[in-house]
C-alpha cells in the first residue's frame, strides 16, 4: 500500500516507527523532514470557523487542576427563620395559661368568613357569553390551520346549545323584571303585557 500511495522514504519510515511503537498513525506526514512546519495563521480567520482536531489519546485533567476551579466549592448554608418565634411564644403561653389555642381559632374563623363573603356568585349568562366567544376563537384558529372542516360542525352545535341556554336565561330574567315592575306600580296587573 505504501508503494501504491507514492510515499517518500521519510514518510514510510515515519509511519513504520509509529506502527512499531503502537502509536496512532499521524493525520499528516510531512514529506521531507521530521520537523513540522508552523501553520500559517491567516489574519482574518476567527478560531470559531476552524474545526478543532481531536487527538486519539484522551487528555484528562489532573485532580489538582479540577479542584482548583470553582466546581467543587459549595455555598455556605445559612439557616433562616421559617416562623415567627414571638408568635410561637405567645401561642404557647396562651395554651399553658388557658388550656386552648385561642388566638389561632379566632384568626381562622375570621379568614373563613371573609373568604365566603368575597366570592360573588358567577353570572351564568356572562359565563355562556365567554364560552361562545372561546369557541368562536377556537374555530377561527382551526380554520387558519386548515382543520376548520373537521371541527366546524361540532363547534357550531356547541354554540347553538349555549345560545339556546342564553335565551332561556334571558326569558327568565325578563319575566322576573316584569313581575318586579308590576308589583311596584299600583294597578299594573290589569294591563296586558301584549299591548
Amino acid at each position: 500500500m505504501m508503494e501504491e500511495s507514492k510515499l517518500t522514504r521519510f514518510q514510510r519510515r515515519h509511519l513504520m516507527d509509529c506502527v512499531n511503537r503502537g502509536d496512532t498513525l499521524p493525520l499528516q506526514c510531512h514529506p521531507t523532514s521530521s520537523k513540522e512546519p508552523a501553520p500559517a495563521v491567516p489574519a482574518f480567520s476567527p478560531a470559531v470557523c476552524q474545526p478543532s482536531r481531536l487527538s486519539a489519546k484522551p487528555h484528562l485533567r489532573p485532580a489538582k487542576v479540577c479542584q482548583a476551579g470553582d466546581a467543587y466549592t459549595r455555598e455556605r448554608f445559612r439557616p433562616q427563620a421559617r416562623r415567627d418565634l414571638e408568635k410561637e411564644k405567645q401561642r404557647l403561653q396562651n395554651i399553658l395559661a388557658t388550656g386552648k389555642d385561642v388566638v389561632e381559632h379566632k384568626v381562622q374563623q375570621t379568614l373563613v368568613q371573609t373568604e365566603e363573603e368575597e366570592i360573588p356568585e358567577p353570572d351564568r349568562f356572562e359565563e355562556l357569553v365567554n364560552e361562545v366567544q372561546e369557541r368562536k376563537e377556537f374555530l377561527a384558529e382551526m380554520e387558519a390551520l386548515g382543520q376548520g372542516k373537521k371541527y366546524r360542525r361540532i363547534i357550531l352545535t356547541e354554540i347553538s346549545q349555549k345560545m339556546r341556554e342564553m335565551e332561556i336565561i334571558d326569558k327568565k330574567k325578563s319575566e322576573e323584571m316584569r313581575e318586579i315592575m308590576t308589583k311596584d306600580i299600583p294597578g299594573g296587573n290589569k294591563s296586558d303585557p301584549c299591548d
